[in-house]
């Protein structure tokens, strides 16, 4: 089985937001482990009714590569 390194981790919520916000710029502030699963923590742009504003993010992600959850507010 291949361990998932915080590398790897990384990779896989960047694309996820990628897809799912439609932007390119991914600010990732942190990646921990908590209770056997990576937390990736940061900011992307978000476009809210023709203003730009900045949306905080944290992706849960399983020691297999699956994203458990995901958390999304406002700045």
């Amino acid at each position: 089985m291949k361990v998932l390194m915080e590398k790897d981790a990384m990779e896989i919520a960047v694309e996820f937001l990628k897809k799912r916000k439609n932007t390119e710029r991914i600010d990732v502030s942190s990646v921990e482990q908590r209770d056997g699963c990576w937390v990736v923590r940061g900011t992307c742009p978000i476009d809210l009714e023709g203003h730009p504003w900045a949306e905080r993010f944290e992706v849960v992600i399983d020691v297999k590569g699956r994203i458990k959850s995901t958390d999304f507010s406002l700045l």
